[in-house]
């Protein structure tokens, strides 16, 4: 049992994680309730506080229990695994908050300072969008990010996304007030190859 108070997860039970989606430099595997603290390690990063637009950093037994409506609410959450190593280390997480009424769902994403830089974030965009459309089933996924953040924005497109509007001074960067860029895409924008569909044959 983790210790919510914990800023380190001990993942010596979990020497082998399960991996749904497995692309070359990144997989995707089931959100733990173990690595909790990791979640909240990442989120409360100041650049990815700026990122996301936050103001404030929430505790790790706020997450906690962040991490328990995560699990019931039927959205599809992965743990982000860098696979370039010996084992597969976790270093993000992405997330498709599903509409079911309208078969869409939003993206969200977040690498770890140890999964940064080395293309694992486009890599995990992919592998997700190709979960969204290929199992959930999903017609469009949709995002909204900073427009001052331009490496984000170019890793999206890199992943299969386009943009589509902009929602004006909705956001902040360095205190500064700034617009999101929105962006979707759609299964006939995918950039593939899937791997969902070379697993299932």
């Amino acid at each position: 049992m983790v210790k919510i108070s914990d800023a380190t997860p001990d993942t010596s039970a979990d020497r082998e994680p399960t991996l749904w989606l497995r692309g070359e430099k990144a997989a995707l595997g089931p959100f733990l309730r173990d690595l909790v603290p990791l979640y909240w390690r990442w989120e409360t990063d100041p650049r990815s506080l700026l990122g996301f637009g936050q103001q404030y950093a929430e505790t790790v037994q706020t997450r906690a229990g962040v991490f328990d409506a995560q699990s019931r609410d039927g959205s599809p959450y992965f743990t982000i695994y860098d696979t370039t190593g010996s084992e597969p280390i976790p270093v993000g997480m992405s997330q498709l908050i599903v509409d079911n009424r309208t078969r869409t769902g939003e993206f969200i994403i977040l690498i770890g300072e140890e999964g940064r830089g080395k293309g694992i974030g486009t890599e995990a965009t992919r592998l997700t969008l190709d979960y969204g459309f290929h199992v959930t089933a999903l017609r469009n996924v949709y995002l909204s990010v900073v427009a001052s953040n331009f490496a984000g924005i170019r890793a999206y497109e890199k992943a299969g996304f386009k943009v589509i509007g902009r929602r004006r001074n909705s956001g902040h960067w360095f205190g500064e007030i700034v617009d999101h860029v929105l962006m979707d895409a759609i299964p006939a924008d995918f950039p593939g190859p899937s791997v969902v569909k070379n697993i299932v044959g």
